[in-house]
């Protein structure tokens, strides 16, 4: 799936019926990379899902959407347990160690592209998210709701991993939360990261610019030089890939603002556009229109 068709998961989730949407997921395949460790990525529509396996059960960031669920199952079913040995060899375990079932899933935040899948998997699965994640779905359904909610977060150890779940608030909504696989040095940070695209701030569900930027800058701190990260929507990526979504985030903060402040009005500024630097960055959920106007109303 091409960087700028992202938003066949987003826009569908909010233009068209579940009967609609099976027929629009129906030509999707579920792409799996390797991470490291027991870690993996899988990329269908809407948000990426992060995997963890091992003879513990299957741990997975955020389901995606409900017509790809049976999809994702499969494709967990279908990988294979490495390791890297001493030279750099990779390694496949037998499948004793390998239990496929879906026991744990986080939802990074509420929005239906990393959280569809919930009615599904949580008939293996016990569904794991922030206190206002699950505030947030229970006004739209009784089902498929986190049964553990959390506030600063949460720790889970299993597959001979320590993953470290917590929780950064007024991001891209209220319930953020990012996930740290300690061993594997891999974070999967939700929507708090879109790898090379405008990202989508949900301020109906409590997200503001602000809060995104300080959060980003906060995960700076946290993350080294040798870390992968696991981006909300777009490829895989390093520091470099969220030290790049920052620096884009002032600077076009910066450019908006100062305009705003010289007494110009949306329109003229939508009109104006962006420095030729970003236009790479726009997409068709997220436009350059639709960036300056989030821009244009933040503080």
């Amino acid at each position: 799936m091409k960087i700028k068709n992202l938003s066949l998961g987003l826009c569908a989730f909010l233009l068209v019926s579940s009967s609609a949407l099976a027929n629009r997921f129906s030509d999707v395949n579920i792409e799996v990379t390797y991470v490291a460790g027991n870690v993996y990525m899988l990329s269908g529509a809407g948000g990426n899902s992060g995997i963890l396996v091992g003879k513990d059960g299957t741990l997975m960031i955020d389901d995606q959407f409900e017509p790809l669920a049976p999809k994702i199952e499969e494709a967990i079913k279908g990988l294979k347990l490495v390791n890297k040995d001493v030279n750099q060899k990779a390694q496949v375990f037998d499948s004793a160690n390998f239990n496929p079932k879906v026991s744990y899933v986080v939802n990074t935040h509420y929005h239906g592209d990393h959280t569809g899948s919930n009615v599904y998997f949580s008939k293996s699965a016990s569904l794991l998210a922030h206190e206002n994640v699950r505030k947030r779905l229970a006004k739209k359904s009784s089902e498929g709701l986190p049964v553990i909610t959390y506030e600063g977060g949460i720790k889970l150890h299993l597959n001979n991993e320590d993953v470290h779940v917590s929780h950064l608030a007024a991001g891209h909504t209220d319930g953020d939360s990012v996930v740290y696989f300690a061993n594997a040095n891999v974070w999967h940070l939700g929507d708090l990261l879109f790898n090379g695209l405008f990202p989508y701030v949900d301020t109906d569900g409590g997200g503001s610019v602000s809060g995104y930027i300080k959060n980003i800058s906060s995960l700076l701190s946290k993350i080294d030089e040798q870390a992968i990260v696991i981006p909300g929507h777009g490829a895989l990526t390093n520091k470099e890939g969220l030290k790049a979504l920052l620096e884009m985030m002032i600077a076009t903060k910066l450019e908006v603002h100062t305009q705003r402040a010289a007494g110009k009005s949306l329109e003229q500024v939508i009109e104006q556009g962006l420095s030729q630097k970003w236009q790479s960055w726009y997409w068709a959920f997220i436009t350059e229109k639709k960036w300056i106007s989030t821009l244009y109303k933040s503080n």
